[in-house]
């Protein structure tokens, strides 16, 4: 350009100001001196304006001259101190006289830095021809401070990691650039084909810059896009169907099914069946202790046997009626499963301490033993009143005991409803184990049939002695045991003209249950009055 020897020309004094001010004795003299450093601590001399207010009568045309609304005259000092290291670090033969070129490729400790300095491009110096910050690995968007310097004639930003649109319209005052190169870069799709302005470069400029529509690119695109999406769609189908027939725990809520377990779901709970959740064995029935995805604490009751299509179906009815059962003193049945070579019954997750071992182990008071006896008769109502069809079994072995000593029947199954008879009966004799000496029942090897023969031969005397003292028996707590021990004879004789019923064994257990709720020193009054009628009015602690 014409202009370039009386630009270095006006731009000779603030170099040499920057010299003289870097070397006075204000300052001291260092040769690794920074950039940063400068801006820190050099600030513009006394005669800083009157030296730019002659430069720009020289030649006007200065960027600093032009800028509005008025002069800056600590951004152009700034811009002074980075012109000076820049001219020296892109190694230009005299910064004093000449500032053609820009170049900080490879570069990557420094040239970011120079980039970030906006007040430097905004005066950028007419003499600078050439700007190359190639291979830097410089990230962010398109540098658009470099487009200030109009005048260049070559443009090298290859070889780094710029992203976003390149500013098309921004290049159109650059009419001198003869050399541009933005390849291997991360640009966005840009319509540089329709732009006037880019035409005069091929497509060499532009190599793996993203900014060009790549129509090899595209076929690939296409060809992923057309097969795989219908591959995505179809291992989408399929995982949605495992998940629907398999894990459906993995569903939300709302569309989980419901009592329906699926063997996928009872292997994850038992972490594959494990030997540790194995909690019994036998040849046909295996029970595992398991987890379910949301927490649940389980126990899966897994049956080995082959049954007919027939009995499964059987099978299926049977547990969606007992999952309906709701009672605090039934073990809750959540569902079932139906494997190629098992069914399983799940249930919620209950200590192993039964009634047997309860009495046996721990002695408790008549209060507690007449806390179960109280349960266990508002469980036998609940089922003759709602499910009449639900058998179940009363012996102490298989009553289990919650964290609140709470009774849960934990063996019941749909049969015969016209066996209320023989559920009394059952209940007489779990009346007598709770009551009696266990030692009893132990000459009888289990035998209800002998045990109740047995007990039926004896006088009120002689079961009278049979009481169990480790009670504690005092007087007033004999009446009330006398009276419930009278109601399990009376249940196990199985004359329909002896035989009490259900709403006669409540009153009479009830009476007992609230005696014993009474204070000590209030114990001889004996609570009266019949059970009201629906015996889910009647609430027990």
């Amino acid at each position: 350009m014409a202009t370039i020897s009386s630009t270095c020309f006006l731009f000779l004094p603030i170099i040499i100001i920057i010299i003289t001010l870097s070397s006075s004795s204000l300052f001291p003299t260092t040769l690794c001196a920074t950039v940063l450093q400068d801006l820190k601590n050099l600030h513009p001399p006394p005669d800083f304006n009157t030296t730019i207010i002659n430069n720009c009568l020289k030649n006007p045309s200065l960027r600093y001259c032009t800028s509005s609304p008025t002069i800056n005259l600590d951004e152009i000092f700034k811009y002074s101190i980075v012109a000076s290291h820049l001219c020296n670090e892109s190694n230009n033969p005299n910064c004093v006289e000449s500032f053609p070129k820009i170049d900080l490729r490879n570069r990557p400790n420094i040239a970011s830095l120079y980039l970030s300095f906006t007040f430097f491009w905004k005066y950028c110096p007419l003499s600078v021809l050439s700007i190359d910050f190639s291979n830097n690995s410089i990230k962010g968007s398109f540098p658009n401070d470099v487009l200030y310097c109009t005048q260049i004639q070559s443009l090298d930003l290859s070889i780094n990691e710029f992203s976003g649109d390149i500013p098309i319209q921004s290049f159109s005052p650059l009419t001198n650039l003869t050399f541009l190169n933005l390849s291997y870069n991360c640009f966005s799709e840009s319509e540089l084909s329709e732009s006037q302005f880019f035409k005069k470069f091929n497509s060499s400029s532009f190599l793996h810059s993203g900014a060009l529509f790549d129509h090899k690119r595209f076929t690939i695109k296409a060809i992923i896009l057309l097969v795989g999406f219908p591959v995505f769609v179809i291992l989408m189908v399929i995982f949605l169907g495992w998940v629907c027939f398999q894990r459906p725990d993995f569903l939300p809520t709302m569309f989980q099914r419901s009592m329906k377990f699926t063997p996928a779901i009872l292997k994850a709970a038992t972490f594959g069946y494990s030997n540790e959740n194995l909690v019994g064995k036998s040849d046909i029935i295996h029970i595992y202790k398991g987890v379910l995805r949301d927490g649940t604490k389980v126990k899966i009751e897994m049956y080995l046997n082959e049954i007919s299509r027939d009995s499964y179906h059987k099978f299926v009815e049977e547990c969606i009626i007992l999952c309906e059962l709701q009672h605090k003193n039934l073990v809750k049945v959540l569902g079932w499963c139906k494997g190629r070579k098992f069914r399983a019954i799940i249930t919620e997750w209950t200590k192993e301490e039964n009634v047997e071992m309860w009495l046996l182990e721990l002695a408790p008071s008549w209060n507690h033993r007449v806390k179960v006896l109280m349960g266990v008769v508002d469980c036998m109502l609940y089922l003759q009143e709602e499910w009449p069809e639900v058998d179940y079994d009363l012996k102490t072995n298989s009553i289990l005991l919650s964290d609140k000593k709470e009774p849960l029947i934990s063996r019941f199954q749909v049969g015969d409803k016209n066996n209320n008879s023989r559920k009394i009966c059952n209940f007489g004799v779990f009346v007598l184990e709770m009551i009696l000496n266990k030692k009893v029942q132990e000459e009888f090897d289990g035998s209800d049939t002998e045990y109740i023969s047995y007990i039926r031969t004896l006088h009120h005397a002689e079961l009278h002695q049979m009481i169990d003292e480790r009670m504690n028996v005092t007087e007033t707590t004999l009446h009330q045991i006398k009276q419930v021990l009278s109601l399990g004879l009376m249940c196990i004789d199985q004359s329909s003209s002896e035989q009490p019923s259900l709403d006669q064994i409540f009153n009479i257990v009830s009476r007992a249950y609230k005696a014993s709720l009474v204070l000590p020193s209030a114990n001889h009054k004996i609570l009266h009055g019949d059970r009201v009628k629906g015996h889910k009015r009647v609430q027990f602690k």
